[in-house]
């Protein structure tokens, strides 16, 4: 979980200083999650839509909550970028 956390939160610096984007990583985690938990190809989702949303229903719902805890860390650590961010422009420091 702590590894989670601390990649997503360090991408999500890095994103967020060379791109001024705050919340680009809480944005981007959705899709980086479903590339981690579901098999299906990404193109699937617009050429075969119905049985590839079934079967990101299927992966959900069958995750263990230890999986979910390691993605719901990875998703904070992603939140904590944006707030981070967001604390240190507010005190005046310019990233790039």
């Amino acid at each position: 979980m702590l590894l989670f956390f601390v990649l997503f939160f360090g991408i999500g610096f890095i994103l967020n200083m060379l791109l001024r984007m705050t919340w680009i990583m809480a944005i981007i985690f959705p899709i980086v999650a479903i590339f981690l938990i579901d098999k299906v190809r990404f193109v699937d989702y617009f050429t075969n839509s119905k049985e590839a949303f079934i079967s990101l229903g299927h992966a959900l719902t069958g995750m263990a909550l230890v999986d979910i805890f390691i993605v719901g860390s990875g998703f904070l650590g992603a939140i904590g970028a944006g707030i981070t961010m967001r604390i240190l422009r507010k005190k005046g420091y310019q990233m790039f």
